[in-house]
């Protein structure tokens, strides 16, 4: 038997597709919202098919774990980065959020990647009920990422045009003020995400250190 190609995988091909998009969206996201929204939008949208293309080609990979993650992750920063261009006195509240989503994700799926579910003795956050929602109650994760994007998007937008009047407010204008609580709680579940996983090294470390 041949060995599979992963890198030619249909979820790791949607994966290439979402990238090159993020791409066109950082170049013209100075210039011309029109394009760069479209092309970052649709690239978001792609981060749910290849989910499902995954499970129903059975071509699930590490791989293809970590593309996703890492094109979630750098299309974000990408647009908090645009935004410190645009809104200057609050670019250090922007490296606070790049350097929160970056740090507490990498080193979540890092000890989780170490750990491996080997041990009880591991801090399991669905054991904590407002986690445990975040977690199993897949609305909620959506509402809570889509929020997230929500906010940064029309904080985006707003400095273009404040789009169509919503009982008077400009619509994104509103939607920022709307998503804001969402994306300020999702960075203190970020944090969380660093705490438990820094306990978790912790519990290795410790076990790795009873060994030698």
């Amino acid at each position: 038997m041949s060995e599979e190609n992963i890198f030619l995988f249909v979820p790791n091909i949607i994966g290439y597709a979402r990238i090159i998009l993020a791409l066109i969206s950082f170049y013209f996201m100075p210039t011309n919202h029109i394009i760069a929204v479209w092309c970052y939008v649709v690239s978001a949208l792609l981060d749910a098919f290849d989910g499902h293309a995954a499970r129903h080609y059975n071509q699930s990979t590490k791989f293809g774990a970590m593309l996703d993650q890492l094109t979630d992750r750098c299309g974000t920063m990408g647009l908090l980065v645009t935004l410190s261009y645009f809104y200057p006195q609050y670019m250090f509240l922007f490296q606070i959020s790049m350097t929160i989503d970056i740090a507490c994700h990498w080193i979540y799926l890092h000890s989780s990647i170490l750990q491996g579910k080997q041990s009880h003795k591991f801090v399991d956050m669905s054991g904590n009920p407002i986690m445990r929602l975040y977690y199993t109650n897949k609305t909620v994760l959506f509402t809570m990422c889509a929020a997230n994007e929500a906010f940064y998007a029309s904080l985006y937008l707003l400095h273009f045009t404040g789009g169509p009047l919503i009982l008077g407010v400009p619509l994104f204008r509103l939607t920022a003020y709307l998503t804001a609580p969402l994306s300020i709680v999702k960075s203190g579940i970020s944090v969380l995400h660093a705490i438990v996983a820094s306990k978790n090294l912790a519990i290795i470390d410790c076990a790795e250190r009873k060994k030698e």
